[in-house]
């Protein structure tokens, strides 16, 4: 997590920063309140717990409320590792602007308070945060009922479990929102997803012991990254704490103001590249005792963390009394990307005011809340008015109810052998800890870094035929023998798009969450096969219609301590299957709504039945031509076509070309090059005065049956503003009398990127919004010929390279794409075959596989000569 303020701290500190640091962004997107409500903060020092030798610490902070003489309910708030209390105080005075009294500290170990870093070990955090609800307990500016005060407790990272030890430990906390952090230290630092039995729940693996993996690269981040960073004081100054304790680390350059014990546990550790007693005893020692907690308690997730993943989240809701009321949302971010959760303030809000106000009628929070990616044809969509889709549940399976169905996938593969290098090098990338969006960019462009060969089993599936919304955490069962007596496997999920038919490579890749799962296994017996039961990782993801899951067990991960000794192990799958959940009773936010009056309704029926009738007129009135059964593989042929105008202008002037199954053909030409006229042309909006157009060996005309597989965006979209994007997808998929179930809308929203916005009315909509929405209109049926006209108009540049990755995958899965642009580099980007057009005709059309060397240079000097020419007349079409 950001901080407020940088320090002098090194790049590695910095990275820790990022990832772990504080609560403002989880709260600090507060509206601003009126300027007469003035903040009073009194800076306190609260005695903390002493050292184990007896030296007493005092913590540093800050009672923050608005109304002195008001006794009202506190929120305390605890900053992540590496932070001090400045990183609170933002948020602290909106939300004492909002009607609490809050209470904001400084951790021992950290900043001006004194003390050693404990790791949140209950004795040492756990009781300093028991400290700050005595200190609130006492103050007349917190509200009580009897004797104990009205209190929550929230915090992001590191402060989050300090949120969930501290309800552990004291009962007068009465709600808590931790977000971004662990159930389990054990598990998030040494995990083993070696599963005993049939999943129980979305992430039900077994606990992690001396045969987990060693989280190396984050163990690194937060310990040294935390050592040099930790005595920074709030102005970035060395801190001066007040009680310093003499119990020192005995390696300070490296520890710094961590404890002596938490010192050589994280030292041992790293030099072996295994965890020691030290450190298990460690990471169990600082594990919330979820059974304890009384509090209703609100679980916030980052579905972006390698470093605490949502398998964390999954323990919190298990692990918790059956009776503690308790929710828990998946939301994007976390460590490895952007840790700001704004968009959750409402939630967390409604949480503290149901249950510290307790205000009835606070807005209730869904048990279960999953955000699910844009994973699916058009990618990422970046409108700022934009919300993603989200996923809801009353109920979260394996907590007070029956664990989730599951759905069985065919893996296809056989047994494979595959390699452990010698010092475990070179080893996989599949992530960079607290990289953010360079971590994400190195795991989509960097599918052979993270399955490099021979190093790595692969078992695919087939292509899905229907959306699917994996939530939560997959199972394969797997035959293992090694060479040796161990064998240490790093397991994950992919979505792979089609293949491109020229390279037979996929078109896309992405790795959920980024997120692996290792299995370690010992006591082998070398050559003889062994079964386990692999937990894949959690995650939240959609697999678009065509693409196809891949489960790849990987020998090594940059991010783990994996073995160094060379070994080969032969995997094969025990049943050639995966099994996934299938969590039908999830609901999803939003919904279709005509939000217009009757009238409105019937009118546009009208139009639209008025359409069909003119449509079916000049179809009678069209000259009768022959279909062609030579052409019926081919799905677009034009020969000849010549269109003038009545002030003799002849925008089309024999125009020809052909468009092959499985090709994203590019019109490419300046404006005036008679590209769009010649798109109209072909699904029969106007009549060329000469020349033909085949559609799989059928003519072109006005209302040909034909011209029900072909799909297009021309001169760009028109829709009814009054309308939502929801609405206007579905009148126009009635005007075409076909089932809905063959419209594929799932598909044609994931494509539109709009997320809750598309049950907004269009009028609303910005360019950007309309150009997907029409896109996405012209894939409804996905058409096996889909035409589009500049398809990338309006479009910002991260968008326009997910619309490439969107035609790519069409286009490989059978279908036929022509796209028109004056862009030179977007048709080489996007294409594999170009037609290149100026003043009506075509001067040049070739692979653009062949275009390199002279090809290239003739397709540059063909372009420039069309930017070099003279402007048509006036009134010229594009």
């Amino acid at each position: 997590m950001p901080r407020t303020r940088p320090g002098p701290a090194s790049r590695v500190a910095a990275v820790l920063g990022g990832l772990v640091v504080g609560l403002v962004p989880l709260l600090a997107a507060v509206p601003a309140q009126a300027a007469d409500e003035r903040v009073t903060e009194t800076v306190l020092q609260v005695p903390g717990t002493p050292e184990p030798d007896g030296t007493a610490v005092s913590l540093d902070a800050t009672l923050l409320t608005t109304a002195p003489g008001t006794a009202r309910p506190a929120i305390v708030l605890a900053h992540g590792l590496g932070g001090t209390k400045a990183d609170s105080l933002p948020t602290a005075r909106s939300l004492a602007r909002d009607g609490y009294a809050v209470l904001v500290y400084t951790a021992r170990g950290f900043g001006a308070s004194g003390g050693l870093v404990h790791l949140d070990d209950p004795a040492y955090e756990g009781r300093d945060a028991v400290a700050m609800v005595d200190e609130a307990a006492a103050r007349p500016e917190v509200e009580r009922v009897g004797d104990d005060p009205v209190v929550g407790f929230a915090g992001a990272s590191y402060g989050g479990a300090v949120a969930l030890e501290a309800a552990a430990l004291d009962p007068r906390i009465d709600a808590i929102v931790p977000a971004f952090t662990y159930a389990d230290l054990t598990s998030a630092l040494v995990p083993q997803h070696a599963v005993v039995g049939g999943p129980g729940s979305l992430g039900d693996v077994t606990p992690a012991g001396p045969t987990g993996v060693l989280k190396a690269a984050w163990a690194a981040a937060l310990f040294t990254g935390t050592a040099s960073a930790g005595g920074a004081a709030d102005d970035g100054a060395p801190a001066e704490p007040s009680g310093s304790s003499s119990t020192q680390s005995p390696t300070p350059s490296l520890c710094g103001r961590f404890a002596a014990d938490v010192c050589r546990a994280y030292l041992g550790a790293a030099r072996t590249g295994t965890p020691d007693d030290d450190l298990l005893a460690l990471t169990r020692r600082s594990s919330p005792d979820l059974g304890r907690i009384a509090a209703p308690t609100l679980m916030i997730q980052g579905e972006d963390d390698t470093l605490f993943g949502l398998d964390q989240a999954d323990r919190v809701m298990r692990g918790l009394p059956a009776s503690t009321p308790a929710a828990t949302a998946w939301v994007p971010g976390g460590h490895d990307g952007d840790v700001s959760v704004d968009a959750q303030l409402d939630r967390l809000t409604a949480w503290f005011d149901r249950y510290l106000k307790r205000d009835a009628s606070a807005p209730a929070v869904p048990t279960f809340a999953v955000t699910v990616p844009e994973t699916a044809l058009v990618g990422q969509a970046d409108d700022d008015d934009r919300a993603p889709r989200e996923l809801r549940s009353d109920t979260y399976p394996g907590r007070g109810s029956a664990a989730p169905s599951t759905r069985t996938v065919a893996l296809d593969g056989g047994p494979q052998t595959v390699v452990n290098p010698a010092g475990a090098r070179p080893g996989a990338l599949t992530n960079l800890p607290g990289s953010g969006a360079l971590g994400a960019a190195a795991a989509a462009a960097g599918y052979p870094l993270a399955v490099l060969p021979g190093q790595a089993a692969t078992f695919t599936s087939a292509p899905v035929t229907r959306p699917y919304d994996l939530v939560g955490s997959g199972r394969v069962q797997v035959e293992v023998s090694s060479s040796t007596s161990e064998a240490v496997l790093f397991a994950s999920v992919w979505d792979l798009g089609p293949d491109d038919p020229e390279t037979q490579r996929p078109t896309s890749t992405v790795l959920p969450g980024r997120a692996v799962a290792p299995v370690r296994l010992t006591g082998l017996t070398p050559g003889r096969p062994t079964t386990v039961e692999v937990a894949l990782p959690v995650v939240s993801h959609t697999v678009p219609v065509g693409h196809r899951l891949q489960v790849v067990l990987a020998t090594t991960d940059s991010a783990y301590a994996g073995p160094v000794a060379p070994a080969t192990y032969r995997v094969s799958l025990v049943r050639p299957s995966l099994v996934l959940p299938d969590l039908g009773g999830l609901t999803a936010s939003g919904g279709s709504r005509l939000d217009v009056p009757l009238p409105l309704v019937v009118g546009v029926g009208l139009v639209l039945l008025a359409a069909l009738v003119g449509l079916v007129l000049l179809r009678r009135s069209r000259r009768a031509v022959v279909d062609r059964p030579e052409l019926a593989d081919v799905p677009l042929v034009v020969e000849g076509l010549v269109k003038s105008y009545a002030d003799g202008f002849r925008a089309v002037d024999g125009v020809s070309f052909r468009a092959e199954r499985g090709q994203v053909v590019g019109l490419l030409g300046p404006n005036g090059a008679g590209k769009t006229t010649s798109l109209r042309m072909v699904v029969g909006l106007i009549r060329p005065d000469s020349g033909e157009v085949w559609v799989e060996g059928h003519p072109v005309h006005a209302g040909a049956d034909v011209l029900s597989s072909v799909g297009a965006l021309i001169e760009g979209p028109g829709f009814l503003p009054h309308l939502s994007g929801r609405a206007n997808l579905d009148a126009y998929w009635a005007a075409t009398g076909r089932p809905i179930e063959e419209a594929h809308l799932d598909e044609a929203l994931a494509i539109a990127g709009l997320g809750s916005a598309v049950d907004r009315r269009v009028k609303g909509y910005s360019q950007g919004m309309r150009q997907r929405l029409g896109i996405a209109q012209a894939m409804l049926g996905l058409p096996r010929l889909l035409l589009l006209d500049e398809p990338t108009n309006g479009l910002d540049p991260p968008q326009i390279s997910a619309m490439r990755k969107v035609l790519a995958d069409y286009a490989a899965a059978g279908r036929t794409v022509v796209v028109s642009s004056h862009l030179l580099a977007e048709v080489e980007q996007t294409c594999d075959h170009v037609v290149v057009m100026a003043r009506g005709r075509v001067l040049l059309s070739e692979s653009t596989a062949t275009l390199t060397g002279d090809g290239r240079r003739r397709l540059e000097e063909a372009f420039l000569d069309l930017l070099d020419a003279e402007p048509e007349p006036a009134g010229a079409a594009s």
